[in-house]
């Protein structure tokens, strides 16, 4: 299953950590989504970040 994570809020002022895993998650600026495969080490990353984005499911 896929997940569809769309960053909805800027990373200024949190911390260096969350910019970087934003980063690996492939989101850069506000808007901008990127489709990933539902992993353990994904929704790590999404969960460590879960107040700026938001998660949709994706149908295969």
């Amino acid at each position: 299953m896929k997940i569809k994570v769309t960053l909805t809020k800027s990373p200024i002022g949190y911390s260096k950590a969350q910019h970087r895993v934003l980063q690996a998650l492939g989101l850069g600026k506000v808007g901008s989504s990127a489709v990933h495969e539902d992993t353990p080490g994904i929704l790590g990353m999404v969960h460590k970040c879960m107040h700026l984005v938001t998660v949709e499911s994706q149908a295969q």
